[in-house]
């Protein structure tokens, strides 16, 4: 069990929560930039520089990220492609990406896209806040605590099959 971070754009805020987090329940955390991040002294907590290629980290999240792990990114079509291999993705705002919303969220942000592009809409989204750390913090104690149960219902299940 992994969480790992498409970190180039992921708020500071948000990296703090999961590092918090990691030390706190001995997780792996693996972040994933085209750029070198800020990392705390941990051993539980890594980086990996990709080529500064359009889409480098989420061919390499995808490629590395398994059922088990959860993943953080704004990214929806990194968000898609992670749902469809069954792995668990949260936004930084803590919003859970699904089979059932994901290709809604993919179809409004390609429409947004192409709005923007003619000139109809300008911006993106609101600024980052408290309520959306909340929300994240949140969200990630809901995955942590559901993950962990798992584990220890898969251990105890293993156990009584020896």
């Amino acid at each position: 069990m992994k969480i790992w971070i498409d970190a180039d754009a992921c708020p500071v805020a948000v990296k703090e929560i999961v590092y918090r987090a990691s030390e706190k329940r001995s997780l792996t955390v693996h972040l994933v930039a085209n750029s070198s991040q800020r990392l705390p002294r941990s051993g539980l907590i890594t980086q990996t520089i990709v080529e500064k290629t359009p889409d480098a980290a989420d061919h390499f999240i995808i490629q590395e990220a398994t059922l088990s792990d959860m993943v953080v990114t704004a990214d929806i079509p990194l968000a898609a492609e992670l749902v469809a291999k069954k792995v668990h993705v949260i936004n930084p705002r803590g919003e859970a990406y699904t089979e059932a919303n994901v290709r809604e969220r993919l179809n409004m942000r390609n429409a947004m896209d192409e709005l923007r592009g003619a000139g109809v809409v300008s911006g993106g989204p609101s600024n980052y806040n408290d309520k959306d750390k909340q929300a994240f913090a949140n969200a990630l104690d809901r995955w942590l605590q559901k993950a962990f149960l798992q584990k220890a219902r898969d251990a105890e299940i293993q156990k009584e099959a020896e």
